[in-house]
């Protein structure tokens, strides 16, 4: 007797498609197009949606600052309450929406975030923004857009684009919050289906396995 996994393959274990230095050099291409497209970024902002997102829009904002040599406005933006499926997920706590210095009103925003999947969290942070200024424009930059959009909504600027399957899950890492920068692909319920797999391993062992004999008293 023999026992497989559901769909009969094994989970992929999740596997790193972007180390620290590829991250960095990601930050740093794309602040370059940032400047490009923006003519010198006079008036960019640039907004990080929490919560990698921030600490992804901080480092592209020292960027920014090497290559301009100027101070370029860094705000946050706290989602939670905009996100069409609140009813559906556990309460989570609220972060902190800060406003940058001289708001947002007529400037060029741009909105910081790690992956672009669905486009629902985008679509969230441009229903928050209305509610703290009336920008000249939006653009999007983020590391990783994975695909499999249920919104019309695409990045200007983005790190990698990067095919994935709806079981694979895109884990990004940063140093500030897991202590490593890095991006991982894999099974999206890779632990819970390694370990019924070896359950189905063990239990089809005990099955198979020859009971001692029984010997006369």
């Amino acid at each position: 007797m023999t026992a497989s996994l559901d769909a009969g393959a094994a989970p992929r274990a999740p596997h790193q498609v972007l180390d620290e230095d590829d991250i960095t050099r990601v930050i740093t291409r794309i602040a370059y197009e940032i400047v490009e497209r923006a003519k010198g970024a006079d008036d960019v902002v640039l907004l990080g949606i929490h919560t990698r997102g921030v600490h992804l829009a901080r480092r592209l904002r020292t960027r920014l600052a090497t290559v301009t040599g100027r101070d370029i406005p860094l705000g946050t933006l706290d989602i939670t309450m905009y996100r069409d499926d609140l009813r559906l997920k556990p309460a989570r706590a609220l972060e902190h929406t800060e406003v940058p210095p001289g708001g947002i009103d007529g400037r060029l925003v741009v909105l910081v975030d790690d992956v672009l999947f669905s486009g629902r969290t985008v679509r969230a942070a441009l229903d928050a923004l209305n509610d703290i200024g009336r920008p000249r424009a939006v653009q999007l930059a983020v590391l990783v857009d994975r695909g499999h959009r249920e919104l019309p909504i695409r990045a200007d600027y983005v790190g990698k684009n990067l095919p994935t399957s709806l079981r694979e899950a895109v884990k990004v890492q940063l140093a500030e919050t897991d202590g490593l920068d890095a991006v991982l692909v894999g099974d999206r319920d890779y632990a819970a289906r390694s370990s019924q797999a070896l359950a189905a391993e063990q239990h089809a062992a005990d099955v198979e396995q020859p009971s001692a004999p029984h010997l006369p008293e």
